[in-house]
């Protein structure tokens, strides 16, 4: 592990807390591993070996039923997944593969479980963790369960539009085909959503968007901090 590392990983809230002997101890267990691609890194159903950690690079995780297959979410640095398996000592629920060259760092899960028994500090944030993960995945059912398709592709869309830095042009960071996934829908369903915003100001031309009439596109998105805010 590069020492550079180091002061990111401290600065995590999951470590932030944790005993600096601890932290150490935990750190120095460690394997750092540099992924190509579209590589799988673990597969819903197996055990869960490591804690992963997420430097460089987009980790994707999806899960798979019946010959079909979702996205569930994407992970940037610095961050970790999937911690519930390690600390549960369970099964993945889902599968993850790199999106692009990655470098991630990986936790033995059993070292993981026994810092969680031996230091409050990290045991709190642990807690403290899940259940933003928990409310993460009861606003995401709400997506899902109470809008349309046009209503989730339109706060997915103001939700790309601040993280562009609120550029009324801007590029999508996922395929479409990835997108419709991720937002319950099929490929074909999404391209008809993306011709009902028009009338609101929204043109994609491939992956480049375009929000002309921001005040439009937001009434009908109606964005709600009980569903959108993720840092709540």
């Amino acid at each position: 592990m590069r020492p550079s590392d180091l002061p990111d990983l401290r600065n995590l809230e999951l470590f932030r807390d944790m005993e600096e002997a601890r932290f150490e101890e935990l750190m120095h267990a460690a394997y750092v591993q540099t992924f190509p691609p579209q590589v799988d890194l673990i597969t819903e159903g197996d055990m869960s070996d490591f804690l992963h950690i997420v430097l460089e690079g987009r980790v994707e995780l999806f899960a798979s039923w019946n010959k079909r297959e979702t996205v569930i979410a994407t992970v940037e640095p610095i961050s970790t997944f999937i911690l519930a398996a390690t600390i549960k000592d369970a099964p993945y629920l889902m599968s993850a593969r790199t999106l692009e060259k990655s470098r991630l760092i990986l936790l033995p899960s059993s070292d993981v479980r026994a810092v969680f028994d031996a230091d409050s500090g990290f045991a709190r944030s642990v807690v403290t963790e899940l259940a933003a993960r928990y409310r993460s995945v009861v606003k995401n059912t709400k997506n899902l369960k109470l809008r349309s398709s046009i209503e989730r592709l339109a706060n997915y869309l103001l939700q790309q539009y601040e993280e562009a830095g609120q550029a009324p042009t801007y590029d999508l960071t996922m395929e479409k085909r990835k997108i419709a996934s991720l937002l319950g829908m099929t490929p074909e369903n999404l391209s008809r959503a993306i011709k009902s915003l028009r009338p609101y100001g929204v043109t994609i031309d491939g992956q480049c968007v375009t929000i002309d009439k921001l005040g439009d596109l937001q009434g009908l998105a109606k964005p709600s901090p009980l569903i959108d805010d993720l840092n709540r």
